[in-house]
């Protein structure tokens, strides 16, 4: 088999989408409708809740055979679950305080019922499902002793049989092998309550981009349901085990790549960006990971250079501009401070900073010199709100990276100047390539393009 990068980052790009300015106005438009709104047919939090676990009922039923039973019942279900997450997922954003109150915990409702007598490792040995995951982990004495072990209570996402059948060409190394079981499972409990209101988590592979930090894994609620990384579909919740909880996934996670190679896979959202990160030399050092230990790309869409108007791109994008363009640029770049929706990893520190619930505020350096970003992070269960300098809204969160993670941006970030000794964010208001320039000057001296 051949694990590539290409399959996810194929799904991926289906995430990384803006709209573009009539797809907007159409959607604002769409949104002042009084009546007819799909709210109007969506069942009730509580309905969503008992009915989502009501489909996975068999799930909990602890027994040699209780993965086969999950993913007999997933498949059955596939169809009326994938219905229901689509057509209500920002409504269902609403309801996370009581999903987290269902499932987060011990083992959530289900797991009064049926104590379980096997081992999460024990579980996918004797599946039918999982017989190419077992072989693999057959491979690694030290990974069946953890996962029959009681260090942790785990977190496994089992990819099935089915998942392996686009894994083609010479087996990897053991090496690689490794990596891409350890991304699948976490030493923290995450029954399907919790995962639903998380964002993003803690795996057992040590990211050696990120300084050795637990490499992270997102989940994303879309049209395609419950999803771990944007694109491995999560089909069966639930299966406890002695020392943990599996939860069945329709593709193999693989370990994510470099920041620099997502943005340049997806001409779609980043053509602007990646055109302007190799006309200033700033791709190549964001590739070269030697200079950084983790790092966050606040990577403004194409759209969003779009919003700054054809004279001021055509101003960044000319032989004069360009060493504008990379003081510009530069303020989009943070080094050694991974910022997650829900996580902070900072290379001079030994601990991991959960993002509490509620507000947090951080100022993260920029590679622009003596700049700050001020980013505020509003946290309530699933829903997440992270702000830039007060203005500019990150829509797309967490792409997670070998060497980071991408937060994509509305708008193009424009350093702050100072007025009267205040220093003075840019809020939006229209802007002129002087005004620009203004801002960017004191930056350029000493530029080498």
């Amino acid at each position: 088999m051949r694990l590539t990068a290409i399959l996810p980052l194929a799904a991926l790009s289906s995430a990384f989408v803006i709209p573009d300015e009539q797809v907007m106005n159409q959607v604002a438009f769409e949104s002042n409708r009084p009546s007819g709104s799909i709210f109007d047919k969506v069942p009730s939090k509580d309905t969503l809740v008992r009915e989502f676990e009501n489909s996975f009922s068999k799930v909990a039923t602890v027994s040699k055979n209780a993965f086969d039973e999950a993913i007999d019942v997933a498949f059955e279900a596939r169809e009326e679950i994938t219905s229901k997450f689509g057509q209500t997922k920002a409504w269902l954003d609403t309801a996370t305080n009581d999903l987290e109150c269902s499932g987060h915990g011990k083992h959530g409702k289900h797991g009064h019922h049926n104590k379980p007598n096997l081992t999460v490792y024990q579980l996918i040995a004797e599946s039918k499902y999982t017989t190419k995951l077992a072989k693999l982990i057959n491979e690694y004495d030290d990974l069946v002793e953890l996962l029959n072990g009681t260090a942790a209570n785990y977190t496994v996402f089992a990819p099935i049989d089915k998942a392996f059948e686009h894994a083609h060409g010479p087996k990897p190394s053991k090496e690689m092998i490794k990596d891409v079981l350890t991304y699948h499972v976490s030493s923290d409990f995450y029954p399907a309550g919790r995962v639903l209101v998380t964002h993003t988590i803690p795996s057992l592979l040590a990211g050696k981009g990120i300084g050795g930090e637990p490499q992270r894994l997102s989940t994303n609620i879309g049209l395609k349901g419950l999803t771990v990384n944007f694109y491995s579909r999560i089909i069966a919740i639930n299966i406890f085990g002695t020392n943990g909880v599996i939860h069945g996934v329709d593709s193999i996670l693989v370990p994510p790549p470099k920041a620099a190679e997502i943005i340049s896979f997806l001409p779609g959202e980043f053509s602007t960006l990646e055109l302007a990160l190799t006309k200033t030399g700033l791709l190549e050092a964001l590739n070269d990971t030697s200079t950084h230990t983790g790092g966050t790309v606040f990577a403004p869409s194409n759209f969003a250079f779009k919003k700054l108007g054809p004279r001021i791109n055509g101003f960044l994008f000319s032989s004069y501009g360009q060493k504008y363009l990379k003081a510009l640029l530069k303020y989009h770049l943070v080094k050694d401070q991974t910022l997650y929706s829900d996580a902070f990893y900072k290379h001079d520190s030994t601990d991991e900073t959960s993002i509490p619930k509620g507000l947090f505020h951080v100022d993260l350096p920029t590679l622009l010199e003596d700049k700050f970003l001020s980013v505020d992070v509003a946290r309530f269960g699933r829903i997440i709100s992270i702000k830039i300098n007060g203005f500019s809204d990150v829509t797309v969160e967490d792409g997670i990276a070998y060497d980071g993670v991408i937060q994509v941006v509305s708008n193009v970030l424009i350093p702050p100047k100072e007025v009267g000794g205040a220093t003075q964010q840019w809020q939006g208001e229209e802007m002129t390539e002087e005004d620009l320039m203004e801002r960017l000057e004191p930056f350029i001296d000493n530029e080498e393009l």
